[in-house]
């Protein structure tokens, strides 16, 4: 069966297309993404702006003629940080399903996690149990779990929402990153009781565009290359390097760093504070980067509702 995923995060919308079997293979057929910042001013006004919504409908415009000309014969949309944080999350869903056709879901964090873990241990060989974090734009999510999900949490912490709280300088002022870092570590000791098993973990499995950027500036790539980030494993100095270098540098300054994308320039401090922070947590010397994320998780599951 021909499928379709799109993910409306925070920062960016996603689009799989995936052919999946009876026995559960999934064979990638296209991937694209956009930096749409929906999140943005949701964490000061509770609203998303029009502007974010028209970005995020343009993206949706270029998907459905994807999703068309591919012969995709089932299409599941979700939406997470920014719209369950939003007052008017209906007027995106509407907009959205003027484009698509199908109508978008807001999907608590627990959800999100859920689809991430599905997709982020597909061929995974790895020690387990697993850390799953997925770091978005408004929220991550920690997952744990071998086979299946034993424990998850959604915190209130991600790169675009962190830009907005605390980072306004440019560079940020040390006393900007103090407040981030300590942020995210009160949110840590909150996971540290609601998912004890994070604790346990045997292998730290990073998700998304943030960790993926580190990889790919780590490895100095020029291009995104999938198959070069996928699985590839970010050491802990490596990590807290690229953290020293993004804090102490201006928005021009950073831009030109080969494997950061414009769109990330601006809120990529905030979303490696997160990474490094969660290595520093749990004491973690490297991260797994997983390229498989929540798009296949939906996948898999929107195939496995229809599949005899």
């Amino acid at each position: 069966m021909r499928v379709a995923a799109i993910d409306m995060g925070t920062n960016s919308t996603r689009l799989l297309i995936a052919d999946v079997d009876l026995q559960g293979t999934l064979c990638t057929i296209e991937r694209r993404m956009r930096i749409t910042r929906l999140g943005q001013g949701v964490d000061a006004n509770r609203r998303l702006h029009p502007d974010a919504i028209e970005r995020v409908v343009d993206a949706l415009r270029e998907f459905a003629e994807v999703i068309g000309a591919h012969q995709v014969e089932r299409v599941r949309a979700v939406t997470t940080s920014a719209a369950r944080d939003a007052t008017n999350g209906t007027d995106l869903l509407d907009a959205c399903e003027r484009v698509l056709g199908v109508r978008p879901e807001i999907i608590a964090g627990s959800e999100e996690g859920r689809l991430s873990f599905r997709g982020a241990t597909i061929g995974l060989d790895a020690s387990a149990p697993y850390l799953i974090v997925d770091i978005g734009g408004g929220s991550t999510e920690f997952v744990v779990g071998t086979d299946d999900v034993e424990g998850v949490m959604s915190i209130n912490v991600g790169c675009v929402r962190l830009t907005e709280q605390f980072l306004h300088s440019d560079p940020p002022a040390p006393e900007e990153l103090s407040q981030t870092i300590s942020a995210i570590r009160d949110y840590l000791a909150d996971v540290d009781r609601e998912v004890p098993g994070a604790q346990r973990a045997a292998t730290l499995v990073g998700l998304a565009g943030t960790v993926s950027t580190i990889a790919a500036v780590d490895q100095g790539l020029h291009e995104y290359e999938r198959d070069k980030i996928h699985h590839y494993r970010i050491t802990r100095d490596a990590a807290e390097d690229v953290f020293r270098t993004f804090a102490t540098e201006t928005n021009a300054q950073r831009a030109h760093n080969p494997g950061l994308e414009p769109g990330r320039v601006d809120v990529i401090v905030g979303g490696v504070a997160v990474a490094v922070s969660v290595m520093r947590h749990w004491n973690f010397d490297e991260m797994l980067v997983s390229e498989s994320d929540i798009l296949d998780g939906v996948c898999l599951e929107l195939a496995e509702r229809t599949l005899p």
